[in-house]
């Protein structure tokens, strides 16, 4: 697929990066930048040679969120086109959030609105120091529905009824202490810290890894119960008789890289 919006590169390492490419109007979404990156995503997840995933941004903002042209469209929409469309961006961040591989969202400038839900979903964010974020919908007369399960799960449900509600601007600093933001760096840094992440995850097993965050999502948020400890009982058995859990305890024996290194 050509896209307009987006760029999808992957490179000899197999990491893929995805770059919002609409710098002039700071890479806010309208429902063409939705089914780019969901076609680019769903790419991506149907490739098994595919082992992380970089999303990017030109220009100086990460995203600044819904594009005001596809606003004024949408106020014109009756509720069931309403839903329709907020279907798409919900599948988009659903499957960005569900990927197997990791995912690390390089933020190199502010990211408002939906812009956060696509940091919220990634599993690691780098931020740049001087990018600034911002849950403004509530301005609008709006809430910040299809990303709120993300943002929520980042930073918390105390933090964010605060945030939803003020609609106030918040740094790099504060989003890391609040969760969204894994580190903050300078933009002379940000690719070599990304290169150290990237360094450090391909030396893990994908299989093992795709398992893991598999397990972050069944297990939170539940209680410690007799179905969650009969699951996580058959998850490290899996794990340990897999083909990927054997190689690895055996290089680990043998002092050895494992096969997939």
């Amino acid at each position: 697929m050509a896209y307009q919006f987006i760029n999808l590169e992957i490179d000899n390492r197999g990491l893929a990066s995805v770059t919002l490419n609409r710098a002039d109007k700071h890479n806010a979404f309208n429902e063409v930048v939705i089914a780019e990156m969901t076609h680019a995503l769903d790419e991506i997840k149907a490739n098994k040679d595919v082992r992380a995933l970089i999303l990017r941004a030109e220009g100086k903002s990460f995203s600044a969120g819904a594009d005001l042209d596809w606003m004024r469209r949408m106020a014109d929409y009756d509720f069931d086109q309403n839903v329709d469309d907020a279907n798409g961006l919900a599948r988009m961040l659903n499957t960005l959030h569900t990927l197997s591989i990791p995912t690390i969202a390089r933020v190199q400038g502010s990211a408002f609105g939906g812009g956060v839900g696509l940091v919220a979903c990634c599993d690691i964010a780098i931020a740049v120091d001087g990018a600034m974020f911002c849950l403004s919908e509530v301005k609008l007369g709006l809430i910040p529905a299809t990303i709120s399960p993300y943002v929520i799960a980042a930073m918390g449900e105390r933090v964010c009824r605060r945030l939803f509600n003020s609609a106030e601007k918040f740094t790099a600093i504060q989003a890391c202490q609040w969760g969204l933001i894994s580190s903050v760096t300078t933009v002379d840094q940000i690719d070599a810290e990304i290169e150290q992440w990237l360094a450090q995850l391909l030396n893990n097993s994908p299989a093992a890894m795709a398992a893991a965050k598999q397990l972050v999502n069944s297990v939170a948020n539940r209680p410690i119960d007799q179905a969650v400890i009969d699951e996580t009982s058959h998850g490290i058995a899996n794990a340990r008789t897999s083909d990927q859990g054997r190689e690895g305890v055996a290089a680990f024996l043998d002092k050895r890289k494992p096969s997939w290194i």
